[in-house]
């Protein structure tokens, strides 16, 4: 599932300026700033499974909180329907995985976590969790006054029919010295395989999606920083890089972006998703207007067999790799085929070299390439990973249900 890593955060939050956003309202003119970094390893696991399994299963969780399915679920097949069962594999190549620091309780305990755009749910190991949590930081209710015990189980469900399990309390949570005092939590009492030290180096992972999708249903993180009055604006910045990357909380970091902000109403307030417009290569349409989920959880950008098959025609070289598993394609590594994203009236270019994953195996000419196919997929939406992200400053506005992108400084 997730390679290991061996970064360790060094870097202190630094509060910075930030510029307000065009339209009304306007957000703070200041915010906090989150260092935020990711896994260099020369070994990659493309799970598709994964993050298609989370989608599912928290548009199962949106139904279950809102008695209402959720307005994508028609774009994924029915059991019956499907044409391959996905397995997770591992090629050569450049991973990511977004992580920062936070504290939890009294006693201010840090812990990284990996910031997932796509679930709402904040999970870190319990003290009690065993050899499976090995490596990572545990938590201690017991050594701090203001945890509670919700007297509630949780399973949050992944790829693979794996699944974090554990108990949902109550305590402080602080992420850059922005207060969360009454925050549920997870406590797992056991760690996955995916999860474990040797491919999952962050001790956690903290949901930046809404209330509607959270496996807990108590407000989820951002939220409650919202609530509790602690932002001065209910948005927060994004940049993905390979330096310099950051979360910018309670506003936008305007040294990070240039240009104006162009907006994108969100379809619900679940996920992040909405609509983007034209999908191109090489200058020719390759997919149009659809519902797009994005997702700082994923790597690639995923959609269905079709669509990414017309993609790959318009790259010269590009070949389907069923070898390293369903969906994956192949591109040569001197790639340099225009592609953009138009969401709104911004085009978004993805760079050869995000699109790049890496070499399929040391000194190989040829590399797997930045999107994929699920053939679960009908075609309604598509999921846009950090292949994308990492190509265009991202404002996620909670307070208008809306994203912004900026063109990168």
């Amino acid at each position: 599932m997730h390679p290991s890593l061996t970064l360790v955060l060094a870097a202190l939050p630094i509060i910075t300026a930030a510029l307000p956003l065009a339209g009304s309202p306007q957000p703070a003119s200041r915010g906090i700033a989150v260092p935020i970094f990711k896994r260099s390893s020369l070994r990659v696991s493309l799970t598709i499974q994964h993050t298609f399994r989370k989608i599912e299963n928290r548009m199962a969780v949106y139904e279950q909180n809102t008695g209402k399915q959720h307005p994508l679920a028609g774009g994924i097949k029915q059991l019956g329907e499907r044409d391959t069962a996905w397995e997770p594999l591992s090629i050569d190549g450049h991973n990511e995985l977004w992580y920062g620091s936070i504290s939890i309780g009294t006693q201010a305990d840090s812990f990284t976590v990996h910031f997932d755009t796509a679930s709402s749910d904040l999970f870190v190991p319990f003290s009690g969790c065993g050899a499976t949590c090995s490596g990572h930081k545990s938590y201690d209710p017991s050594a701090n006054a203001n945890s509670k015990a919700l007297g509630m189980p949780f399973t949050l469900e992944f790829g693979d029919s794996t699944s974090v399990n554990g108990e949902q309390f109550s305590d402080v949570v602080s992420i850059a010295g922005l207060t969360a005092h009454t925050q549920t939590l997870g406590l797992a009492t056991n760690y996955p395989y995916g999860f474990q030290m040797d491919h999952f180096s962050p001790d956690g992972v903290m949901g930046l999606g809404f209330e509607s999708i959270s496996v807990y249903n108590p407000t989820p993180p951002f939220q409650t920083l919202i609530s509790e009055d602690a932002l001065t604006s209910p948005v927060f910045g994004l940049k993905l890089a390979s330096s310099g990357s950051e979360l910018f909380l309670g506003g936008v970091n305007d040294t990070l972006f240039t240009g104006n902000i162009t907006w994108v109403s969100l379809s619900t307030t679940s996920f992040w998703h909405a609509h983007f417009g034209l999908f191109s290569a090489n200058g020719a349409r390759v997919a149009g207007k659809r519902q797009a989920i994005f997702d700082t959880g994923t790597q690639q950008i995923i959609g269905n067999p079709l669509g990414i098959e017309r993609l790959f025609a318009r790259i010269t070289g590009a070949m389907p790799a069923p070898q390293y598993g369903d969906g994956i394609y192949t591109i040569p590594c001197d790639f340099d085929t225009p592609i953009s994203i138009w969401v709104g009236s911004k085009e978004v270019h993805i760079s050869p070299a995000s699109f790049n994953l890496g070499p399929v195996s040391e000194g190989s000419s040829n590399c797997t390439a930045g999107a994929a196919a699920d053939s679960s997929l009908t075609g309604e939406f598509w999921i846009l990973g950090d292949v994308f992200l990492q190509n265009v400053y991202t404002v996620w506005d909670a307070g208008n249900a809306r994203m912004g992108f900026a063109t990168l400084a």
